[in-house]
């Protein structure tokens, strides 16, 4: 069993940065892959990013270049930093643990519990 708690989000203007964590607990975070997904209104939940123990990353093509997503296995943490945010950015993001590393939410077994980011334009 894993329990993720994220914080940080909020309200930013566009091209504007904020940062995301999610904090692990309950089992080896050293084998467990990160992801982060996100879910505007009315829209299905996209995948985000994601990062192996190992340090791999992978993310959706629409942030690349913008979001950066990083963890440290010592704190059983990882981060979401996201600059130059754009109001098509605007959704609740969820962090996910999984084994795989995946852009599929149905890879992931356990998830945080959700935290709002809006840009406004």
């Amino acid at each position: 069993q894993v329990q993720l708690i994220q914080s940080g989000g909020g309200l930013v203007q566009a091209g504007g940065s904020l940062g995301l964590s999610c904090t692990a607990s309950g089992r080896s975070f050293m084998r467990i892959v990160m992801g982060w997904f996100r879910q505007a209104p009315g829209k299905e939940r996209e995948f985000v990013a994601a990062i192996t123990t190992g340090g791999i990353t992978n993310y959706t093509d629409s942030v690349k270049g913008r979001f950066t997503i990083s963890r440290d296995n010592a704190k059983n943490t990882v981060w979401l930093q996201m600059n130059s945010l754009k109001p098509e950015d605007t959704a609740a993001y969820y962090c996910a643990a999984g084994a795989l590393l995946s852009d599929y939410d149905g890879r992931y077994a356990y998830w945080g519990q959700g935290t709002q980011v809006t840009v406004s334009s």
